[in-house]
């Protein structure tokens, strides 16, 4: 009996330093970071007494030994949120750091744009990090970017609502590059979202998100067919389509301009799931993806849409083939001059948009307006088709591309003159 009592004296006396410890915390951090506090005093962890210590640790004390306050990462939150975090493990965004940190343009850019939060960093820093990748972090000062789950579930409310909500991707998925917020929310099916979000349709009507279609039934694993290059294998059967297929693949990087052979890019862009590698593969994510339609539309309906998306990508790509082959004929020919860090006398898309100065540092005029052509425009087109957006697809897509097209056979003809009346 009076073991006993001693061990629930011991409890109680344990439980009291962590409440007491807890309580520290909030004291002081009402003053120093007021918001954060009231976040977390809303949130479900508050309700559910997952306080301080249980994600920061308990070895910071004091103003003076802050550089001890633990930042978790997504496996502190596995403990809790196992499935999710499983789930999160095998989908698309886990790959964002580890795809920025692959591609040969982030070693030479600012550090800032790289890792800060306010450049490619600020949604690249979605994915599980290794222990050297955060070690290099915390040299660096850039001790917040270590936690991929408050990308859609910000500090410190770690909201299930607002992740849910389409505005939570648009953080990330809008812009330059990958519009989707702006196909998504000016499309069809954004409009009645915000028709319903305000009242103006009923509450049964069928609006669907982001989430809906690309993380359905809360699963944290994304996916889609075509990826984020819009290129896949095996290639096609036929010579016209496969010839423009490997134009691009090698303005990609992932053959050799030279031999036609993979280069260690394909193994590169594979390992963080940037392609479908197998036509199986690819079926896989299709038929997802028709089954999410299907709870709005007809099979036959949702196919023939997604396949006239497939369609009118293989249209674009004639378009940029041609305009890569032009270019690649300037390299070829020697009157455009190969990069220092450019693997082959070829374009390549996986350097981006680069200037120093008045100076062009590794890319010409006509390989900007090249590379604007593909990652601008033609992912406008594909896209646009896929989210059904009509002035996308159009007008910011597939006319630009043609656009493009016409300056660079223009400025093919003004370079070659040049070169020609220089020699």
């Amino acid at each position: 009996m009076k073991r006993m009592l001693i061990g629930v004296l011991l409890s109680v006396f344990m439980l009291g330093g962590i409440a007491w410890a807890e309580e520290s915390c909030i004291v002081c951090h009402s003053e120093t970071t007021p918001g954060q506090v009231a976040d977390w005093r809303v949130s479900a962890h508050a309700e559910n007494d997952v306080t301080c210590s249980y994600c920061h640790g308990e070895e910071h004390t004091s103003a003076d030994d802050v550089a001890k306050a633990a930042f978790p990462a997504e496996q502190v939150c596995s403990e809790c949120h196992q499935e999710q975090f499983d789930s999160f493990a095998t989908g698309k965004h886990n790959y964002g750091w580890t795809s920025l940190n692959a591609l040969p343009i982030t070693h030479v850019e600012p550090d800032e744009l790289m890792e800060g939060g306010r450049g490619c960093g600020g949604c690249h820093n979605m994915g599980i990090k290794t222990e050297a990748q955060k070690a290099e972090q915390l040299a660096k000062g850039h001790r917040y970017q270590n936690n991929s789950c408050d990308e859609c579930h910000t500090r410190h409310t770690f909201s299930k609502k607002e992740a849910q909500d389409p505005r939570a991707c648009q953080q990330c998925h809008m812009g330059y590059d990958h519009p989707q917020w702006e196909m998504w929310s000016s499309a069809k099916h954004g409009t009645r979202w915000f028709a319903k979000e305000g009242g103006r349709l009923p509450e049964g009507a069928q609006a669907p998100t982001c989430q809906e279609c690309h993380l359905p039934d809360g699963t944290h694993s994304n996916h889609t067919a075509w990826g984020f290059l819009g290129v896949r294998l095996p290639l096609p059967e036929d010579p016209h389509e496969k010839a423009d297929k490997i134009t691009i693949l090698k303005a990609l990087g992932v053959l050799n301009p030279e031999t036609g052979k993979p280069t260690p890019r394909l193994a590169l862009v594979q390992s963080v799931d940037m392609i479908r590698s197998t036509q199986e593969a690819f079926d896989l994510e299709r038929d997802k993806m028709i089954n999410t339609c299907k709870k709005c539309h007809s099979e036959t309906y949702a196919r023939t849409q997604l396949e006239m998306g497939d369609s009118m990508l293989t249209k674009a790509d004639v378009l940029l083939a041609k305009a890569i082959r032009i270019v690649a004929g300037l390299y070829k020919d020697g009157i455009i001059e190969k990069p220092a860090d450019y693997a082959f006398a070829y374009p390549d898309f996986l350097y981006f948009l680069r200037t120093n100065g008045a100076k062009i540092d590794g890319m010409t005029h006509i390989d900007q307006v090249l590379f604007k052509m593909y990652m601008k425009h033609r992912m406008r087109t594909y896209q646009g088709q896929f989210h059904v957006n009509p002035d996308y697809a159009y007008w910011y897509g597939w006319a630009q591309m043609t656009n493009d097209l016409g300056e660079i056979e223009e400025l093919d003809k003004l370079m070659r003159a040049s070169h020609a009346k220089a020699h």
